[in-house]
């Protein structure tokens, strides 16, 4: 098996956060990233950075994590039952950016390695992540400019990568139990070796590198929208879908719960504010059920 620069990995994504943090920052305008560096008891660490009542962004985390065990626990080994009982590492960079602006989408992004090893066999390794984007006011230049943006860090790699992984970010971003997706999507992608070490870790940097040049132009555009308290209520009845799809589906949630992870720093995607009315629908002809007519469901955003 190819061997693995594990260094390399480390330095790309403590650089690959300075510069995310670096650009949010000068885009908002007035805050800046507060970086809380911690030591897991159980081994590793990392540095939580977080920005909160900037002028544009009302809440936005961007984490590094390395962390690293005896065994790894359930959520890790559910659907790789083989790897039950060797010690893991795994290290990424985990981002959300909550806007206090309604007309100034929700993201996320996430890039990451994990290693499973045993003694006397090689190492199990793969890289994972993606980014995915939660308007709440739907504008389709903005969804196309994200789409295209990431189909443009995968075209490198084969003409089939975008569509397999943006495809793999419809149905993992689905909340089964509401029958409507998180957001318009993005790129999702997990077990990632076929290609092996130096290709795979090349994609997952594209990937990494994809994510500001996709949204930062987004915010520009948008963060002087007017807004009233309709459009603000809309936002915190959205944030709801967030809130649940992190709590009940989200594989990194529960691997850190799980693994002893450190909370705060698992639990900053979460959004400050939030609401959740009983049996509350858009009204007809709205602009808020126009994203659930047009945006929720699944398209081809880069279609003529």
């Amino acid at each position: 098996m190819t061997s693995i620069d594990v260094d390399a990995v480390k330095a790309y994504l403590l650089g690959l956060q300075d510069d995310i943090c670096r650009q949010l920052e000068a885009e908002d305008g007035s805050a800046v990233f507060v970086e809380d560096a911690w030591q897991r008891p159980e081994g590793g660490g990392g540095r939580s950075r977080v920005l909160t009542e900037g002028a544009v962004i009302e809440k936005g985390g961007v984490n590094f994590s390395h962390v690293f065990g005896p065994g790894l626990p359930p959520s890790a080994t559910a659907a790789r039952p083989e790897l039950a009982g060797r010690s893991f590492q795994a290290m990424g960079v985990s981002l959300v950016i909550h806007p206090h602006n309604p007309h100034v989408p929700t993201s996320h992004a996430n890039v990451r390695l994990f290693v499973a090893e045993k003694d006397g066999e090689q190492p199990v390794w793969w890289f994972g992540g993606g980014f995915d984007l939660t308007p709440f006011y739907g504008n389709e230049d903005d969804v196309r400019h994200w789409h295209q943006v990431a189909k443009d860090a995968c075209d490198p790699f084969g003409a089939e990568v975008y569509p397999r992984f943006k495809r793999w970010c419809d149905e993992y971003f689905f909340l089964r139990h509401r029958n409507e997706s998180r957001g318009v999507g993005g790129l999702f992608f997990d077990d990632l070796n076929e290609l092996g070490f130096e290709q795979s870790f090349a994609l997952m940097r594209s990937i990494g590198d994809a994510y500001v040049k996709a949204y930062r132009p987004i915010m520009a555009r948008r963060k002087d929208t007017p807004y009233g308290d309709r459009e603000r209520q809309f936002q915190l009845y959205r944030r709801g879908r967030y809130v649940e799809f992190n709590l009940v589906f989200d594989r990194g949630t529960l691997f850190g719960l799980q693994s002893g992870g450190r909370t705060e720093s698992i639990l900053m995607s979460l959004p400050p504010l939030v609401r959740w009315d009983y049996n509350w629908a858009p009204e007809p002809g709205s602009a808020e059920a126009r994203l659930y007519e047009e945006f929720l469901p699944h398209r081809d955003w880069l279609a003529p």
